[in-house]
């Protein structure tokens, strides 16, 4: 499984990018990432869910709020009414436009926290879910200026909702304190599409235009984490969806990920999951 670097449509009407997609075939497995803030919400749909290490099953109105760069996907499996296609509503945020609309407004402090608390993935509750669902679904049919106010409105409710649940592990922090953004962006899409292979620093290095300890102090200022620790977390994720998704042998998926050794495997899934390989897979066979 790879993360690709998703380049999302241009918007020429409005703050923020969005898409309206009907499927009649179902969602198909995508592992992606992207720069900006994604708001998904999800209907007549049932699957499993993909972010970053976490994986869930996921039901109808499935809404969540994701951080930059973070992997994820959703992958169907049934519909609640088989006469409707799946639908799949998302709004997309540039993280600049979210830093200038929240920076020294009092009023949408909370907004600001919701999207400080999206990092890693943030999954919400029933009770929020009704509240504002209906306002996503009116949303693509309104005007650029009704969209933004239906978003602040829908935003603000969100940020209200204290049973939300974070998704993955760890956020994916990235920091333009040293407008690095540009060098950070290409290590992390070669680590998302080759981190089942030995990534040595020095070709990480190379990608960013930058010495081996350079490419180090830039990758633990912009994520929070080392190369190795972040390499761990993707791999974990994607051991995850196929432990959940299929019936691989557990040391052929440890291959798969990037673990010459299985014990090394079951040792860093234990610390990444709590569990065993084969405690999670089992979850998922009751």
């Amino acid at each position: 499984m790879r993360s690709y670097l998703e380049k999302l449509p241009d918007t020429e009407d409005g703050s923020f990018k969005i898409m309206n997609r009907c499927l009649e075939e179902g969602i198909p497995f995508s592992w992606h990432h992207h720069p900006e803030y994604e708001l998904t919400l999800t209907l007549n749909s049932t699957g499993q869910r993909y972010v970053g290490d976490h994986v869930a099953e996921y039901g109808d109105a499935d809404l969540v709020l994701l951080g930059p760069n973070l992997p994820h996907t959703w992958a169907s499996s049934g519909k609640l009414d088989e006469r409707a296609p799946y639908v799949v509503l998302v709004i997309w945020f540039e993280p600049d436009w979210i830093e200038r609309i929240t920076f020294g407004m009092p009023e949408l402090a909370g907004v600001r926290k919701l999207f400080q608390r999206s990092l890693a993935g943030l999954s919400f509750s029933e009770e929020a879910r009704y509240r504002v669902v209906p306002k996503i679904r009116s949303f693509f049919e309104e005007s650029s200026l009704e969209r933004l106010f239906i978003v602040l409105r829908v935003l603000a409710e969100l940020s209200e909702d204290e049973q939300a649940v974070q998704l993955a592990h760890d956020p994916v922090v990235l920091s333009s304190a040293d407008g690095g953004n540009e060098r950070i962006d290409r290590v992390l899409t070669l680590i998302h599409s080759e981190y089942s292979r030995v990534l040595p620093l020095e070709e990480l290095a190379e990608t960013a235009a930058l010495s081996v300890s350079g490419v180090h102090r830039l990758f633990q200022r912009h994520t929070g984490q080392t190369v190795s620790e972040y390499l761990k977390r993707i791999r974990i994720g994607d051991a995850c969806a196929q432990l959940s998704g299929g019936e691989a042998p557990i040391a052929v998926i440890a291959h798969n990920v990037g673990y010459s050794a299985l014990a090394n495997f079951n040792r860093q899934f234990r610390a990444v999951k709590g569990m065993t390989p084969r405690e999670y897979r089992a979850q998922f066979r009751r």
